[in-house]
């Protein structure tokens, strides 16, 4: 067999000629990972930033139940005043208000 008419080969020994090849195969391997890293922590990024859009979302919405629920509590109990002095239990009620503020 005839060694390759390789103009590197032809510089370089026998043993560094595989060597330069790994490094090579190494160094591209090497800014694939790099790459593929990257791109990971973009997608990450934009997870982490859709994730706070949606809490953030979440904690509107809890915030607004909160105050509906906290104003038909009010209308609840602003009824049952109204209802009860509308049957006449408010005198008795208002009676019961003043003796105890008054502290007899």
């Amino acid at each position: 067999m005839t060694p390759p008419n390789d103009p590197q080969s032809a510089q370089l020994p026998p043993a560094a000629v595989p060597a330069a090849l790994v490094a090579e195969q190494l160094g591209r391997t090497l800014d694939r990972v790099r790459g593929e890293l990257s791109l990971l922590a973009e997608r990450q990024q934009s997870a982490d930033k859709l994730s706070e859009m949606r809490l953030a979302a979440l904690e509107a919405r809890a915030s607004d139940y909160e105050a509906r629920l906290r104003a038909l509590q009010e209308s609840a109990v602003q009824f049952k005043l109204l209802a009860s002095l509308a049957t006449g239990g408010g005198l008795l009620s208002i009676l019961a208000l003043l003796k105890a503020l008054s502290g007899r």
